[in-house]
């Protein structure tokens, strides 16, 4: 008899033994023997609900642990099991040389592997033209074309985004590669057909050997300068990875490297920049930038560090030491007498971040600020790529009381009332726009119509990249809001900063500013 089974009849045998005992209560022998039953049937149905959790226990941490190896999306392995597979099978090949080199002349050559890098060409436009839900489907149909081409033994894995990653085994020499990451870029420039659409793409490879090349340590480093040097001749290609790019490479890694402590050493620093007021030159407010001091090479610009940050997830440390820091100035501005509203960038990583809008609350609280003085900039590329998304962050932001803006205005082919959708309070009209102003009668139509249809949508307007007295004078005339650039003032640090606002009080009122009673009005 099955244990279950027999665990179920001892249930009912001792229900009635209980029954019995009800009625004939006065025997102890039965009493006893009743409450044996009883306990020893208690007993067994406790083991085996015991067996029963503890599989189901166990058969969940095997699906955890299934998942935890796995890309969600493509389901492919991913990035970690990746990486572990790579470390496996690098030992495997310094095994087999170091075994070689015992044995010369025996003919046999070493194990080799190799790891190709694709990454998808002009996947970005993608998203912003047919949506997410698009997007996916071609990163999925990306994932099955790739591992379709590569052998039983091979291993496709998607490291993130539109980048997916293929470790080969027993590799016999570069051309073998070689022709294997050309059938990779040929299929991936197939047309995809996805949702009823069809949608062309392509993709640029990189390839690596180990151990011809002997960078055991940098191998997907390695592999991605290659690729990037297939996108910098086109795209739709391949690269194999030379000696002279490594440079790149260790570049790249040794950054990275750098990066991680830079903000423990205190390397991070803020530069401000002051948006004055068209008509009264008055400072309206200003825009926290970035920068990093490195102490070998210098000052850095985010546009070097920030991709980095957001490719090995550094992204979300570096915010939030901006939102603290920002908050911290403001903060010390108010107790010298100058209430200042400050304007911080943010990148798409973080949109993702669960808890962004908390950080921020927490920042304003700590440094007894409202709300309204911190405003969050988004450039237009980044907002219209998941509308929906950017909607419910945007909202728990403006359910905080943070003041929202649309920045680079122009370049991401949206239209005004498109941004309607969102509860923006300010846009600025990208710098290339403003270049052209004084030679460009284009631009100037272009710059009168979103200044315009901006005060329609009640959006206040910032021009920035001002740099000459003829661009501030035509901006005068469009009647935009407030003005940012090199005309004013280069991006300073907050030492200088207090100082320049003094000068330029003064040179707007006629009057130095009054530090101890001055209370500047807030952006409107």
């Amino acid at each position: 008899m099955p244990p279950s089974m027999l665990s179920n009849n001892l249930v009912v045998i001792a229900a009635a033994a209980v029954a019995i005992v009800s009625l004939y209560a006065a025997d102890t022998a039965m009493t006893l023997l009743a409450l044996l039953v009883c306990a020893f049937a208690a007993r067994l149905q406790y083991s085996r609900s015991l067996k029963a959790a503890s599989a189901q226990l166990e058969s969940a941490n095997e699906e955890l642990q299934k998942r935890s190896f796995l890309d969600p999306l493509t389901g492919l392995p991913n990035g970690v099991q990746f990486e572990n597979r790579l470390a496996k099978l690098a030992s495997l090949c310094d095994k087999t040389e170091e075994q070689d080199q015992g044995e010369p002349g025996t003919g046999h050559k070493p194990k080799s592997i190799a790891v190709l890098i694709a990454d998808l060409d002009h996947f970005k436009p993608v998203n912003e033209a047919f949506g997410h839900a698009v997007g996916d489907l071609v990163l999925k149909e990306a994932g099955l074309r790739l591992r379709g081409l590569a052998r039983t033994t091979d291993m496709v894995a998607r490291l993130g985004g539109d980048e997916f990653v293929l470790l080969m085994e027993d590799v016999r020499n570069k051309a073998d590669c070689a022709q294997l990451a050309s059938r990779l870029v040929k299929a991936l420039a197939q047309p995809f057909h996805v949702d009823g659409q069809q949608i062309k793409i392509s993709g640029s490879v990189g390839v690596v050997v180990y151990p011809d090349q002997d960078i055991r340590n940098k191998l997907l480093t390695c592999a991605d300068a290659a690729m990037h040097t297939a996108k910098r001749s086109g795209g739709n290609g391949y690269a194999l990875f030379e000696p002279e790019m490594e440079d790149s490479a260790m570049d790249q890694l040794d950054l990275h490297r750098d990066l991680r402590s830079a903000v423990e050493l205190g390397q991070l620093q803020l530069y401000y920049q002051p948006k004055v007021g068209v008509t009264d030159g008055r400072v309206r407010g200003m825009e926290a930038l970035l920068r990093w001091n490195h102490p070998e090479r210098g000052i850095i610009g985010p546009e070097i560090f920030i991709p980095l940050a957001e490719r090995f997830g550094l992204i979300y440390g570096l915010g939030n030491w901006v939102i603290d820091e920002v908050c911290r100035q403001m903060e010390a501005w108010s107790q010298e007498g100058m209430r200042m509203s400050v304007a911080i960038n943010l990148s798409m990583h973080q949109l993702r971040q669960d808890d962004l809008a908390d950080s921020i609350r927490q920042a304003l609280r700590r440094h007894q600020l409202e709300p309204s003085q911190l405003i969050c900039e988004l450039t237009e590329s980044v907002a219209m790529k998941d509308i929906d998304a950017t909607q419910h962050f945007f909202k728990k932001l403006a359910d905080i009381g943070v003041r929202l803006s649309i920045d680079d205005f122009g370049t991401g082919h949206s239209s005004l009332s498109y941004l309607r959708q969102l509860p923006a309070r300010q846009l600025k009209i990208d710098r290339s726009f403003i270049t052209d102003l004084e030679k460009n009668s284009d631009a100037r139509a272009i710059v009168k119509a979103v200044i315009n249809l901006a005060h329609v949508l009640d959006l206040s307007v910032v021009a920035e990249g001002v740099e000459t007295e003829g661009q501030r004078r035509i901006l005068e005339e469009l009647q935009c809001d407030e003005l940012q650039g090199f005309f004013f003032s280069r991006p300073m640090l907050e030492d200088k900063m207090i100082v320049w606002v003094d000068r330029q009080e003064a040179a707007a009122t006629g009057k130095a500013r009054n530090l101890d009673a001055l209370d500047y009005p807030l952006l409107s």
